[in-house]
């Protein structure tokens, strides 16, 4: 561009020096999130002799996978399952979210989703799972987890708290009965579910329905069983209601009949007994 005396100018454009900076702005933001999703990656972290097989190309033989999501299905196992020292912690899992702060650096006992391995019946598999997991974590553990397991023979048994102030139905009676269980199954599921079956338009959500999903979509036979709770933390009662749902298992899963008050008081936490309703 040239003045009136004719001295040459270079030209500016504003436009050009936005649009660079919408260019550097897309990058950063690009970056951000792949570094986001990288962190949101479900990770499984298992002990030596399960990750050599898993190298080797061999799934874990499997032919029951008890899952419990939520804090008294996981501690109805500490108590009642865990207590027989028949069991090794074979891996765990580190989910990072909004909610729910994986570390890598974690061992077993001390993360929030962890696996045990019977010891005298190595195809008999548990996972407690007391963690949040992210909605775009979901499909991630289902694929990552049943991925190392063998499909072939193999029942799944999923156990999962809610609270009573989400379970819809016209009858007061029953919410004032609670604890109690509910169950959904897949259709190759053909044992007898130890309760009623969930009633619409209640649902299930999380983890627990997204196994079920899967599940459904593999043809593997499994059932959830689904607590409802009056009562806000960790409690004995509540614990107690998921008997029956392992005691179809048989041998496969030996439940300790009266644990000492010892092993509860280390499980249940002490608190004042409210129900959600009137909260």
């Amino acid at each position: 561009m040239a003045t009136f005396f004719g001295e040459v100018l270079s030209v500016y454009s504003r436009a050009v020096e936005e649009d660079d900076e919408e260019l550097d702005e897309n990058e950063e933001d690009e970056e951000i999130r792949r570094e986001l999703e990288e962190k949101r990656e479900v990770q499984l972290h298992w002990s030596p002799e399960v990750s050599e097989s898993l190298k080797s190309g061999n799934q874990l033989q499997c032919s029951d996978f008890i899952l419990a999501v939520g804090h008294n299905a996981a501690r109805f196992l500490s108590v009642y399952v865990l207590t027989s020292e028949n069991w090794d912690a074979v891996g765990h899992a580190s989910m990072w979210n909004e909610r729910s702060r994986g570390e890598t650096g974690l061992t077993g006992g001390e993360s929030a989703c962890v696996f045990y391995r019977h010891k005298n019946n190595p195809s008999v598999l548990m996972c407690q799972v007391t963690c949040y997991a992210a909605e775009d974590q979901l499909f991630q553990w289902t694929e990552k987890v049943f991925g190392c397991l063998q499909r072939r023979q193999l029942s799944v048994t999923v156990l999962s708290d809610s609270s009573v102030a989400e379970y819809k139905t016209a009858d007061y009676l029953c919410c004032s009965s609670a604890p109690f269980l509910r169950s959904l199954h897949t259709a190759a599921f053909h044992g007898q579910p130890v309760c009623r079956s969930l009633e619409q338009p209640n649902i299930i959500t999380g983890l627990p329905a997204a196994v079920l999903n899967h599940c459904e979509v593999h043809h593997i036979a499994t059932v959830v069983y689904q607590c409802y709770s009056d009562v806000t933390g960790p409690d004995s009662v509540t614990m107690e209601t998921f008997k029956p749902a392992l005691s179809k298992l048989g041998e496969s899963i030996q439940l300790d009949p009266s644990p000492s008050t010892d092993v509860l008081r280390k499980f249940v936490r002490t608190t004042n007994i409210q129900s959600n309703l009137y909260i």
